[in-house]
């Protein structure tokens, strides 16, 4: 019987020979073949071969799963959040903005990731959070009040930058004007009319002739609204006497201040002061003296009344922008707006408080009345 020598390839690319008698399995090869430990040793191979490529299979799925999820993360909107700090005006032009990005396809943890940063404050801390995302370069930076409006502006010439809860950006060299912004920066201003504040104040409480004044003089939307309450107040004959503390912890002395000097006082939408408003609240209930402010958040916290923005729908009209920009319009080119209906808001438990009596007109044209 001729033997015949076959070379054939394993399944590990070496080749190995095999010896068959006339082309048919025989001899002690063929005995081998059939059973025993020979049999054994081939199917412990086949075995091994199907396991490897069942784990490189696997292997490949979860490349495969990797890749899928690294995809998904780089198609998710980078979006960086800078506050100068954390007050319920501005805490809700926040929620307001990413609520209109989560009903628009951009839900947070989605597809779009946060990062947000707290100044508390400090100008310092604000420059320092500017200078970061200025060098990470998220997709979109929301900045929130005039001070980090300003310090990420500096910070950034490239990077699309939504502000809200800005008195005048154009004051404050973010843009080159509200209906054609020029730069990075658009969004929305929270200016409201000084006037028609000053007017409300006289409709509750004829007869002011002192009006104090509490706000930051660092704070650059805060001095842009001092100066008009000085020139409205000017024109109806009343006499402005300030306080400005510097920060937070010096608003209760601040407040103090003003005890004996004022028939009134007016918080404009200083953050600084508006973050320690408790401390003007108990100082205006201890001394019955009637306290106004610039929003209405103020208001439900105690303050007794205000014509303002709401801060919630302010967040909503910047988020609209927001989208906008993800569409692939320049900043540049959108209009910043402000909020066009003011609503009167009053607290008839702090008109009690500072021994006011409301005019039952102005209740009735009120938006929001609390009296708890």
């Amino acid at each position: 019987m001729k033997t015949v020598v076959k070379e054939r390839q394993r399944t590990d690319g070496r080749s190995y020979e095999r010896k068959v008698s006339d082309g048919r399995l025989g001899g002690s090869v063929g005995k081998r073949w059939r059973g025993g430990a020979f049999c054994r040793k081939v199917w412990a191979v086949v075995a091994m071969a199907a396991l490897a490529f069942g784990l490189a299979g696997c292997s490949r799925g979860e490349e495969a799963a990797d890749a899928s999820g690294e995809a998904a993360s780089e198609q998710a909107v980078r979006l960086g959040i800078i506050q100068y700090v954390e007050h319920p005006s501005l805490d809700i032009a926040r929620q307001g903005f990413l609520d209109v990005l989560a009903e628009n396809g951009y839900p947070e943890g989605d597809r779009l990731k946060v990062t947000y940063r707290n100044a508390q404050a400090d100008m310092s801390i604000a420059q320092s959070i500017a200078q970061q995302f200025a060098e990470d370069k998220p997709d979109l930076i929301l900045a929130i009040a005039t001070p980090t409006a300003m310090a990420m502006a500096n910070a950034t010439r490239e990077t699309p930058i939504l502000i809200t809860a800005v008195t005048d950006p154009v004051d404050a060299k973010l843009i080159q004007s509200m209906e054609k912004p020029g730069t990075n920066v658009t969004g929305t201003s929270d200016y409201i009319s000084i006037e028609e504040q000053i007017r409300l104040v006289q409709r509750i409480v004829p007869g002011v002739q002192k009006l104090g004044l509490i706000y930051n003089n660092g704070e650059q939307n805060s001095v842009v609204q001092a100066q008009e309450v000085k020139n409205i107040a000017e024109k109806l004959k009343m006499q402005v006497v300030e306080a400005t503390p510097n920060n937070s912890s010096e608003v209760l002395q601040a407040a103090q201040s003003l005890v004996g000097k004022v028939d009134a006082i007016f918080v404009p939408t200083d953050n600084t002061v508006v973050s320690g408003l408790e401390a003007v609240i108990k100082v205006a209930n201890e001394n019955n003296i009637p306290l106004f402010v610039g929003e209405s958040d103020s208001v439900k916290r105690g303050a007794l009344a205000t014509i303002g923005v709401d801060y919630y729908e302010l967040g909503r009209k910047t988020g609209e922008k927001a989208l906008q920009v993800l569409e692939g319009v320049n900043p540049a080119a959108i209009p910043v707006e402000t909020q066009s209906d003011y609503a009167i808001s009053i607290n008839l438990k702090a008109a009690q408080e500072m021994a006011v009596q409301v005019p039952d007109e102005i209740i009735r044209a009120a938006k929001e009345v609390y009296n708890e």
